[in-house]
């Protein structure tokens, strides 16, 4: 396999991967107890990120109150030494910050019971510390791990993955350099279901190749998720174990 082949006869990719595998899947919670109510540090390939959630909190503005329900509050921040070459600009008004910032809050408005907060403030902060491709699924993954460790309710897990695709085949999770040269989608499942809590399509899909890429891409979701529900038992089982000692 040359050095720039995307995808080899042999059926392996640039890491080595088949077309239907994760990358490594690292995560922690309760990472910095200290800064927020909920927190998580997060590996998904060459992807690592921190997400802090603070609240439910008293809004500091009048205006970011509801009495029906909390308001959901999500910033990104992605450091200017996340990727290889270092940007020389600022990433917090960029559009696509923007984009993924409102991606985001849309996603965990529908998952996230708010109605149970009413008058009060969710604020999540991600801090994008190594990025190489799939970045909105690992935002999604760092999040869920944070509300399930800050106690705040959610409908279900939402697990996040993004799919490729390359000529006809659809590759799991795409790394950066698949990720510059094809078509791409991200998706957010809801629990082990096959509804969808995002649909991210960054460029053209033929409409006959989308099944294909969905079902591979829900298929992928639901082991992240298998994979977040083993961690947080794992945790759970330790709190229970320091607490009776």
């Amino acid at each position: 396999m040359s050095r720039f082949e995307i995808y080899s006869p042999e059926g392996l990719r640039v890491d080595g991967r088949r077309w239907n595998e994760l990358r490594r899947f690292d995560c922690s919670i309760n990472t910095h107890s200290h800064a927020a109510d909920g927190s998580s540090y997060l590996e998904q390939g060459n992807n690592k990120i921190i997400t802090l959630v603070k609240g439910p909190k008293e809004p500091s503005l009048r205006s970011q109150m509801d009495p029906t329900k909390a308001l959901l509050k999500v910033s990104v921040n992605i450091t200017k030494f996340s990727k290889t070459e270092r940007s020389k600009t600022s990433h917090k008004n960029e559009r696509r910050v923007l984009e993924i910032q409102t991606a985001l809050t849309r996603t965990f408005n529908k998952n996230v019971m708010l109605h149970i907060y009413p008058r009060t403030l969710i604020d999540i902060e991600i801090h994008v510390l190594q990025q190489d491709g799939g970045l909105v699924g690992t935002l999604i993954n760092g999040i869920t791990l944070a509300l399930i460790d800050a106690g705040i309710a959610m409908f279900d897990y939402i697990s996040g993955v993004s799919v490729g695709l390359y000529d006809t085949t659809p590759l799991l999770e795409v790394n950066s350099l698949e990720e510059n040269v094809m078509s791409s989608v991200t998706l957010g499942v809801v629990g082990k279901t096959e509804k969808l809590s995002l649909l991210l399509v960054e460029d053209k899909i033929p409409l006959d190749r989308l099944e294909s890429v969905l079902a591979i891409g829900i298929a992928g979701a639901h082991r992240v998720r298998e994979l977040m529900d083993s961690e947080l038992r794992k945790r759970a089982e330790k709190r229970v174990a320091n607490s009776t000692n």
